[in-house]
């Protein structure tokens, strides 16, 4: 499998439409869409431009980032195909000089959490939600790869769905061995954003994006 055999991407967009605004990618969970996740914009800051991909496995109705070798575990090589056609779109939409922000949902927060870790430095800062990192999967998740990157990550005490010492490997990497400059909460919820959540995203999201000058 190669980033050649996907089809170009389908992407939703709201918000901003100015080319120099910031750049804040939705990655909806395994077996959504788009369309799942593109609301989601309502409830972040305005200003920047927000784009909702649909992720190019289809799987189960809806659409997979990669190919599992259990819930949560990618197998390496349908990883690194999928990043490598996301970054073929991502570097047409977002030129040198744009900043890019990663937000991702389950399934979703594994493929940012794996674009990070294979290049944390062409990203202004990600958020890892209800999701976690893919370890194991051909990425490098040493200590200090993601240091001085602005990470938001939450999670919640009765999900059931992302196998916990999955969950619990992700949090104490991305707080205390990633370098990451990591905001991190955990809510008495299940598999889903929470309100509490939600609202500190919108806080730490408005901290990361810098809007272009008017004129």
């Amino acid at each position: 499998m190669s980033a050649g055999t996907f089809a170009e991407p389908v992407v939703v967009t709201a918000g901003s439409a100015d080319p120099r605004a910031p750049l804040v990618v939705l990655l909806h969970g395994r077996g959504a869409d788009e369309n799942s996740i593109v609301g989601l914009a309502r409830a972040l800051p305005q200003g920047p431009e927000y784009a909702a991909v649909r992720a190019p496995i289809a799987e189960g109705g809806g659409y997979a980032w990669f190919a599992n070798r259990g819930i949560g575990r990618p197998v390496a090589e349908s990883l690194r195909a999928t990043m490598d056609w996301f970054r073929t779109w991502l570097d047409a939409a977002a030129p040198d000089g744009r900043p890019v922000v990663l937000i991702g949902f389950s399934g979703g927060a594994a493929f940012a959490g794996g674009l990070i870790l294979d290049d944390p430095a062409r990203f202004a800062g990600a958020a890892v939600l209800y999701g976690t990192l893919p370890w194991d999967a051909g990425v490098p998740a040493g200590h200090g790869r993601l240091a001085g990157l602005p990470v938001f990550v939450a999670q919640g005490t009765e999900d059931t769905v992302i196998p916990r010492e999955l969950l619990d490997r992700t949090w104490t990497y991305l707080n205390a061995e990633s370098g990451a400059l990591c905001t991190a909460r955990r809510d008495a919820v299940g598999h889903g954003i929470g309100q509490a959540a939600l609202e500190q995203l919108g806080e730490w999201l408005s901290q990361r994006v810098t809007l272009p000058a008017a004129g």
